[in-house]
Order: C-alpha cells, then structure tokens, then sequence
C-alpha cells in the first residue's frame, strides 16, 4: 500500500483506457483507432498519475484537468469522442453525467456523431445497441447506458446508469448538473464564459475525481477578452511554472521559459515568483503551436519562418500520420498568394492565435519621414532657436528607476513655424548604465554625449532635474501647459503648480490616449506633424505595441512593448494636452482655417 497524500504513476490505469480507445473505429476508416504517440502520452500522463486519499486511502487520479491545444486536423475530435465514450459506462463512476459542450448546435453535433458512429460500427457495442444498454435518442443529442434490473413484482426495468449529453452555449441551464466528465470542444468558439462557468464552477463537488477536458484549437480573438484566451494563458502559466520548477532544482536561464522570455533581469526575481504561484496541481497542460510555443509577441512571431517544413512538424504531433505532409505544402503555396491566406494558415495549420491584442503603431519608415531639422547636434542647435518663444504644449512620462523619464514639447504649426514639431528631452539613471545598455541592447551613454538623453547619479531618477527642464522651457518658449499621468507625478506637479505653471492630467487609459494617437496618426502620415532628431526618442517610437480593443481603439502597453517607449508616451500625452486647448472658447474662424489641419 503506498504511502498516504502520495503521488504515484499507475501504467496499468492509463493502460487501461488506451486499450479501451482502441477497440473503437475512427470514422476516417472505420478501422480500430491507433493512438498517435501524442495521444498516447496524453492519455498516460492524465489517468496513470494517482494520488491517495487521505482519508480512505483510496487511489484517486491526481489531475482533474486535461487542456490540449493542438492545430485543425490532429485528431482532436475523435478523441474527444472516444474519451466521451469511455467516461459514460467504463470509468467506474456511478451514475456519469458526460458532457459535451460546444459553442452551438452545428458544431455540438461533430463530437456526438463521431461518437454514436464509433458505437454502431464496433461490434462489441453495437450489440450493446441492439440489447438497448446502449439507447442513442438523436433529437435529443443524448446516449444512455442502461441496465435491466428485476422488480419487486417479478418485472424488470431499465436504470440508466450514465448518460452523455451535448450542451451548446445557445442552448443550456444555468444549475442541476453534477458532472462526472465535461469536454469542452473548441473552447476558443464560446461566446461567452456562461457555459464554462456552469459546467467547471463547484459542479464536479460531489465527484471523488471529476474530469474536465479541454480540446481546443487556437482562436481569432481579436482582443484577447474571450473563456478561450483566459483558460489558454492560465494553462501556459501552470506549464511555464513547472518548467521553471525544474529549471530552478537543475540549472539553466530562466529566460528560455515562455512566460518570462521579456522580462528585465532586475524584474525576475519577482517574476520568477508570481510565474510559479500559477501552478495548478490538478492542471495537465498540453500545448502545439506557434502562440503555445513563442508567445503572443509580434515581433517574435515575425522572427519565424512560417513555410519551414520543421515548423510545421513542431506544430503538427499527427504530421505525416493522420495529416499528410503533402496536403500542408498545398496548402502552403496557396496561403502564400495572400495576406488572408497567410492568416488561415497561422490560425488553422500552426495554431497561431489571430488578431493579436498587442499590435505595432505606426513604421520607423514614416518617422524617417518626418524629421524637422538636421542631423547634426551643432547644426541641430541652431535650428533649435526658431522654436524660442514659439507656442507649445508639454506632455510629461514619470518613472522611479529602469524606465526613461520623458518630457516632450509640441509646437503646433503657428507664425513662423510651418509644420507642428515635437521635441524630446529624457533622463534615465547612470548607477546601472552598463547593465541596462546589455540588457537593452542599446548605447545610453553615447546618446547621452549626443544630447538625445540626461545621466541622473545614482538608481534614481532626479525629479529636480525634471523641474528645472520645465521651468526652463517656460523661460525659452510660451508654455501654455504640461499634462502628466497621474501616476507617480503628485510631487513634481505640486512643485510646478507653486511656480504657476498650468498642470493637467492625462490618464494612460483608452479615453485619453487614442483620440491623441489617431491626431498623430493623421498629421505624422500627411507629414503635417515632426520631430527634431533624436535616437532614443526613435528607439522608443519603434519599441511601441498598442492594446486594442474591439472597436480599433488604441493605447500604449508598456508591458508588451519591446522596450523603452516613455518618449514616445510623453509625445501622446503632450498631443492630448494641446488638443484640450481646442476646447477652450472658439478660435477665429479664419485663422483656424489657414491649417493644414483643419476640417468641418
């Protein structure tokens, strides 16, 4: 008797439900299924890991769920089917309750028909068909197992022993299930999280080993809001956390796991913790594809060769079995005439989760485009003096310590100025400036010498330096206003405000930051909008990814981002502070009109 609270790994468990599978029929051939290795070792891992129970010692299956991401065409349905089959009449449960939830009827109907297919076609059911054990009521999309029992009166009667049972989120209610077994099919479909949450939340309670089972493929969720995003992210944590567990007992660089691939290295202490809080001990996660594999980053996704053969292995676990090589590479000559091709392929083939919610902003090519001014920091500087006492606008982006501070100011197109001009000024920390330039792959102390950034001694960023850079540019230009995220920015503004400069704020949420960002999108393309140079402000305009939401509005993700962009969040918010100066009492009608950039 092994020892109680103990994990241990049964093969004959596992053994005995692939032995079962097998004695079904695929619908491809009608032959007896051959498990794919993958298959197999999913199957294994999920029912041949066994704990003990404390209490009765009982030997119980350690994992209650199973989530299997894999690409269209990997088997995946048929699977689902056979375990449906298994868990109705060969788990040993009293009274199973099996569901099959679908996001509607069309596609609730794929798992059920495969499975009433395999029953009538082997002959070891089928003849449990034709004794009734097995009573199929299509209508209802419902299979029972059934038992003849004697009556008190000398009768007989038929008890339904277990039942499988298709849900679809059209069609469903909200309490009075006590499943035994639930498989999601294509969980990314769902409309909303109301079935998954019936069917997951406490309904398994009265279980002693509930399973729930994931087969899914990868989504087109354009803002990574959906049931199948969630359950995706929260399955890739408890995989990064356990790899890292390894990882940390055995040697290795963190940043090979997924989860903590982008993060600073003065960050990763922190990370390293939160990523293994996400383990689940009763999770089994198991992913293919290039989003389970290199993340949702776009930049890291174009680093990939999509018509590499051995990606399309590494994607594919049924890749020269059930799905044939020849059928990709036609698929693939096909996709590539087309960008909607290309995404089908991702989406369908490589199991690439689509319309990602971080997106890049506008090209380095356009912001090439829109330099004002040269190059040079001495010829540079002499341009510089037709911006003295010209009209601007300030927008200001705080940070403590690894992030850049950011002041930028706008001069809006006015007498003497033809075009409007942003002009950047930053400051970062010099105590760990030669760690930061290894880690951020970037010369901070060159573009210091060049004017493009201030150093501040020590690991802080000197907030008096700040202030006095504003209340230098008040001196130089007319300063109208400066707008700052109210984050971290109480105690400058205070300062500020004591000197009489106008201060306001601008959150970094959606409300404020993307009518400012369409204003740049429109006058930086019509080249109405420049820039004086400045490297680090262009590495951080590059550096920018964008969350989206389901209307195409946008705003900045510094978590997401690829490095720095304080300037260029600066630049946004300088952009929202001029444009609550249009709000202000009516312009003359002429004048306003004589912009490039007017418009009814």
């Amino acid at each position: 008797m092994p020892e109680v609270n103990s994990t241990l790994y049964d093969a004959a468990a596992g053994g005995f439900v692939c032995d079962f599978i097998q004695r079904l029929p695929t619908t491809d051939t009608g032959k007896p299924f051959r498990l794919y290795d993958w298959q197999q070792n999913a199957i294994m891992d999920f029912y041949s890991t066994m704990d003990v129970d404390e209490d009765t010692r009982e030997q119980l299956r350690h994992y209650w769920y199973l989530y299997l991401e894999i690409p269209k065409k990997n088997g995946k349905s048929e699977l689902a089917a056979a375990l449906g089959i298994y868990h109705l009449f060969a788990d040993g449960e009293l009274n199973a309750e099996v569901y099959v939830c679908a996001a509607d009827k069309e596609n609730a109907g794929i798992v059920f028909n495969a499975a009433v297919f395999m029953l009538t076609t082997a002959p070891w059911t089928a003849k449990m068909i034709a004794r009734d054990e097995l009573h199929i009521v299509d209508s209802r999309k419902l299979i029972e197992y059934r038992k003849r029992v004697a009556t008190a009166n000398g009768g007989s009667k038929w008890v339904v022993l277990g039942t499988m049972k298709v849900l679809s989120s059209e069609a469903f209610s909200k309490h009075g299930y006590k499943p035994s077994c639930v498989i999601f099919d294509e969980l990314h479909a769902q409309p909303n999280r109301d079935l998954w949450d019936v069917m997951t939340f406490g309904s398994g309670s009265g279980r002693k080993q509930p399973v729930y089972i994931v087969l899914t493929t990868a989504g087109d969720d354009p803002d990574r809001g959906s049931i199948g995003w969630e359950i995706h992210e929260k399955a890739v944590g408890v995989r990064d956390a356990r790899q890292l567990k390894k990882l940390l007992e055995e040697g290795g660089d963190p940043h090979s796991i997924l989860s903590l691939r982008h993060v600073a290295d003065e960050d990763l202490a922190a990370a390293e913790q939160e990523l293994l809080g996400r383990d689940l001990s009763n999770w089994l996660p198991i992913l293919y594809g290039l989003t389970a594999v290199y993340g949702d980053d776009p930049d890291d996704l174009a680093k990939l060769d999509i018509w590499d053969e051995a990606l399309w292995y590494q994607c594919n676990p049924s890749l020269g079995q059930h799905l044939k090589i020849r059928t990709l590479r036609l698929e693939a000559q096909e996709a590539k005439k087309s960008e909607a091709g290309e995404k089908l392929f991702r989406w369908l083939r490589l199991n690439q989760w689509i319309s990602v919610k971080a997106v890049g902003w506008l090209s380095l090519n356009l912001y090439d485009k829109t330099q004002w001014g040269p190059s040079k920091k001495a010829e540079r500087d002499v341009a510089l003096e037709q911006l003295k006492g010209k009209t601007c606008y300030g927008g200001v982006d705080l940070s403590a310590t690894t992030d850049l501070t950011a002041f930028v100011l706008l001069f809006p197109q006015q007498a003497g100025l033809d075009k409007t001009v942003a002009l950047f000024h930053a400051w970062r920390p010099d105590g760990d400036i030669v760690a930061a330039e290894k880690r951020d792959h970037v010369a901070y102390r060159d573009w210091a010498r060049a004017g493009f950034l201030d150093l501040c001694p020590g690991n802080l960023i000197d907030y008096q330096m700040v202030v006095s850079a504003i209340l230098e540019a008040r001196q130089l230009y007319d300063l109208k206003t400066v707008g700052f995220d109210p984050y971290l920015s109480q105690l400058i503004t205070s300062l500020l405000g004591d000197q009489g400069l106008s201060i306001v704020d601008i959150p970094q949420d959606l409300k404020n930051m993307w009518p400012a960002m369409q204003t740049m999108e429109r006058m930086i393309l019509s080249k109405e909008m420049q820039h004086v140079h400045n490297t680090c402000a262009r590495w951080c305009f590059g550096n920018l990814r964008c969350y989206v939401d389901g209307n195409g509005n946008k705003k900045p993700m510094k978590n997401k981002s690829t490095g720095r962009i304080d300037i260029t969040v600066a630049w946004i918010i300088a952009v929202a502070t001029w444009m609550l100066s249009w709000k202000k009492g009516k312009p003359d009608l002429a004048q306003a009109m004589k912009t490039r950039n007017y418009h009814l």
